[in-house]
Protein backbone atom coordinates (compact mmCIF):
# COMPACT_ATOMS: atom_id res chain seq x y z
CA UNK A 1 0.00 0.00 0.00
CA UNK A 2 0.87 3.83 -0.39
CA UNK A 3 1.95 5.98 2.54
CA UNK A 4 1.86 9.18 2.56
CA UNK A 5 2.64 11.65 5.52
CA UNK A 6 1.92 15.59 5.02
CA UNK A 7 2.64 18.49 7.42
CA UNK A 8 0.86 22.14 5.73
CA UNK A 9 4.62 22.80 5.00
CA UNK A 10 5.90 19.45 3.11
CA UNK A 11 5.66 16.20 2.35
CA UNK A 12 7.59 14.08 4.91
CA UNK A 13 7.63 10.95 3.64
CA UNK A 14 5.84 9.11 0.52
CA UNK A 15 6.12 5.69 -0.53
CA UNK A 16 5.39 1.85 -0.28
CA UNK A 17 4.57 0.06 2.93
CA UNK A 18 4.12 -2.85 4.55
CA UNK A 19 2.43 -1.26 7.85
CA UNK A 20 1.80 1.60 9.54
CA UNK A 21 1.12 2.30 13.24
CA UNK A 22 -0.59 5.75 14.19
CA UNK A 23 -1.15 6.98 17.48
CA UNK A 24 -5.14 7.37 17.55
CA UNK A 25 -7.35 9.86 19.44
CA UNK A 26 -9.12 6.14 21.17
CA UNK A 27 -5.41 4.45 21.50
CA UNK A 28 -2.93 3.47 18.80
CA UNK A 29 -4.18 1.39 15.52
CA UNK A 30 -1.94 -0.32 12.99
CA UNK A 31 -3.20 0.01 9.14
CA UNK A 32 -2.19 -2.85 7.04
CA UNK A 33 -3.00 -3.90 3.17
CA UNK A 34 -6.00 -3.52 1.95
CA UNK A 35 -7.61 -2.24 5.21
CA UNK A 36 -11.30 -1.06 5.11
CA UNK A 37 -11.49 2.67 4.17
CA UNK A 38 -11.59 5.12 7.52
CA UNK A 39 -11.23 8.44 8.45
CA UNK A 40 -9.55 8.83 11.86
CA UNK A 41 -8.16 11.50 13.91
CA UNK A 42 -4.73 11.66 15.47
CA UNK A 43 -3.14 12.67 18.88
CA UNK A 44 0.71 13.49 19.32
CA UNK A 45 2.95 10.23 19.14
CA UNK A 46 4.76 8.32 16.94
CA UNK A 47 3.70 6.82 13.66
CA UNK A 48 5.89 3.68 12.72
CA UNK A 49 5.98 3.01 9.09
CA UNK A 50 6.80 -0.67 8.40
CA UNK A 51 9.28 -1.69 4.98
CA UNK A 52 10.52 -5.28 4.53
CA UNK A 53 11.40 -5.51 8.31
CA UNK A 54 12.86 -1.94 8.93
CA UNK A 55 10.62 0.49 10.78
CA UNK A 56 11.15 4.10 10.73
CA UNK A 57 9.61 6.20 13.54
CA UNK A 58 8.01 10.00 12.96
CA UNK A 59 7.05 12.09 15.56
CA UNK A 60 3.59 14.05 15.13
CA UNK A 61 2.05 16.46 17.22
CA UNK A 62 -1.71 15.56 15.95
CA UNK A 63 -3.63 15.40 12.85
CA UNK A 64 -6.03 13.08 10.62
CA UNK A 65 -5.56 9.84 8.75
CA UNK A 66 -7.81 8.63 5.60
CA UNK A 67 -7.51 5.13 4.30
CA UNK A 68 -8.94 4.79 0.90
CA UNK A 69 -8.46 2.44 -1.73
CA UNK A 70 -4.70 0.76 -0.46
CA UNK A 71 -3.56 4.37 -0.01
CA UNK A 72 -3.33 5.97 3.23
CA UNK A 73 -2.84 9.77 3.85
CA UNK A 74 -1.37 11.30 7.31
CA UNK A 75 -2.30 14.79 7.76
CA UNK A 76 0.03 16.23 10.76
CA UNK A 77 -0.36 19.60 12.03
CA UNK A 78 3.55 19.39 12.71
CA UNK A 79 6.21 17.05 13.07
CA UNK A 80 8.28 16.82 16.27
CA UNK A 81 12.02 16.60 15.71
CA UNK A 82 14.85 15.98 18.87
CA UNK A 83 15.72 19.85 18.48
CA UNK A 84 11.82 20.89 19.01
Amino acid sequence: MILEVLTPEKSVFTGEVDAVNVPGKSGAFEVLNKHAAIISSLQKGKVIIRQGGKNTEIMIESGMIEVIDNKVTVLAESIITSED
